[in-house]
């Protein structure tokens, strides 16, 4: 995954632009970078730097006096060296994407044909925001350029675009991931999250629409191309990605989550004494439960620091596993002899889960009862960064669904559909290899019932397998 956030301001930019791209860095632990445009100097500065040993912040502080001017892009990514700064018949331009390009390879090819090269080769392969901004070059404008890259992308491409009279900003053409314009008096701002808004003074302007492109200035925001009508918006942000008061579409990522745990603690049947959510994102979901079951709310295990990265995202399953473990500390005085009911937002690998369950018995619980705040993940995203997973047999769905029928990709349908035979078969093998009382995820129609958007407007494709490009 990846955040972005770029202003153009009446003033120096710097401050705004370091916070603004800092409250993006739950999205990304990889790769950073800053790039300015200095008006009386006509220059762009850019600096880039990893992140896997540090934070945004402390990589950046230090060198934040050499930044100079009042327009500015930053990004957190998982993914490329960004941005990239760009010299061609549109001008010059520095530029920063949240993009997961599904036909890369081909693309790639399909450039290097039309006598086009690649400069951005240190990770081996590619980078694909180079890759963006050679197709934008393509077109006699950007908007031109722009729509070259929403014609020719599978996946998904957001992105800023900083130039020398401004920054253009467009949203993927199906909206999978958000771009939202903020302004305050003497600037406009642009981001993936709202998060960076409130302690910068920016207020929400606006939400882009899928496809839709915009310039703005510190005067203010003039339309390029008008939105998309189809909309297929991650409904994984509301229920991971996003950090808690961050509005995606005007609707509140922890609402989303109370909402999503209230309903199924209305309805669940099973006798427990407290209920806890698996930090950070597990969190929202399980005071939602609370209210709803009757139940009180206890932090019966802690996230020691946020210095962890996701378990996730390491591409080395050993490292998964030690950081699922060292990140979580249960809590003996909240857990002995009690029935614990813990809420998280999935069940990716079931790297935590299973590792999880062992210390919370070891530590005096009782019972141990789980809640996810979505359905069994049966397909791997084709559209955004979601886990560094190298083939949808990563899933435990899919190795559980593999061990049921002999072929991890038979009856995916059937196993998709909450309450048929095949789902609760398999539910019942992930309850009892991970040694719990209980286990029950949330229904699909639950999850849209909260977000509170037409399912039409809602990409749910690692669910049940419907999106389109």
């Amino acid at each position: 995954m990846a955040g972005f956030f770029g202003t153009v301001s009446k003033t120096a930019c710097v401050t705004d632009l370091f916070y603004g791209t800092d409250y993006n860095s739950h999205l990304g632990t990889r790769r950073s970078g800053l790039a300015t445009y200095d008006q009386e100097q006509k220059t762009f500065l850019r600096s880039i730097h990893n992140l896997e040993s540090s934070y945004f912040r402390t990589k950046f502080e230090s060198e934040l006096g050499k930044f100079t001017g009042n327009s500015g892009i930053g990004i957190i990514s998982d993914t490329d060296s960004q941005p990239i700064i760009f010299n061609s018949h549109l001008g010059k331009f520095a530029i920063v994407t949240v993009a997961k390009i599904g036909n890369l390879e081909s693309l790639e090819q399909r450039l290097l044909e039309k006598n086009h090269h690649f400069a951005e080769l240190s990770s081996g392969a590619v980078n694909q925001t180079e890759l963006v901004a050679l197709l934008i070059t393509e077109g006699n404008d950007f908007v031109e350029g722009i729509e070259n890259v929403f014609r020719l992308v599978e996946g998904s491409c957001s992105m800023l675009i900083l130039t020398e009279n401004g920054i253009i900003a467009a949203r993927d053409k199906l909206g999978r991931t958000p771009v939202v314009i903020g302004k305050k008096d003497g600037a406009y701002a642009a981001t993936s999250e709202t998060t960076s808004f409130p302690n910068l003074d920016y207020e929400i302007d606006r939400f882009l629409g899928p496809g839709e492109i915009v310039k703005f200035t510190a005067d203010g925001v003039e339309q390029l191309r008008k939105p998309n009508e189809d909309m297929q918006i991650c409904s994984f942000l509301w229920i991971y990605y996003g950090f808690p008061t961050s509005d995606y579409e005007g609707i509140n990522v922890e609402s989303v989550r109370f909402k999503t745990g209230k309903a199924m603690g209305e309805s669940d049947d099973s006798d427990v004494d407290c209920c806890c959510g698996i930090p950070d994102s597990g969190t929202g979901m399980a005071l939602g439960y609370a209210e709803g079951k009757g139940v009180p709310y206890h932090r019966a295990i802690a996230k020691y620091t946020p210095t962890w990265p996701r378990s996730f995202t390491p591409s080395n399953q050993a490292m998964r596993s030690l950081v699922a473990k060292m990140k979580l500390i249960p809590n003996r005085a909240m857990l002995k002899d009690k029935r614990v009911l813990f809420c998280d937002d999935s069940i990716v690998r079931g790297t935590q889960l299973r590792d999880n369950t062992k210390v919370l018995y070891d530590y005096g619980a009782k019972e141990v009862h789980m809640r996810i705040a979505c359905p069994p993940l049966i397909y791997g995203c084709k559209y955004i960064g979601f886990t560094n997973s190298k083939s949808d047999l990563e899933l435990l769905s899919r190795r559980v669904i593999g061990e049921l029928e002999g072929d991890p990709n038979k009856n995916l349908d059937k196993y998709a559909k909450t309450g048929s035979p095949e789902y609760e078969a398999m539910v019942e093998v992930m309850r009892k290899r991970f040694g719990l009382t209980s286990l029950k995820f949330t229904k699909i129609e639950d999850l849209v019932k909260a977000v509170g958007l037409p399912k039409c407007k809602l990409c749910t494709h690692c669910f049940d397998g419907s999106s389109h490009f």
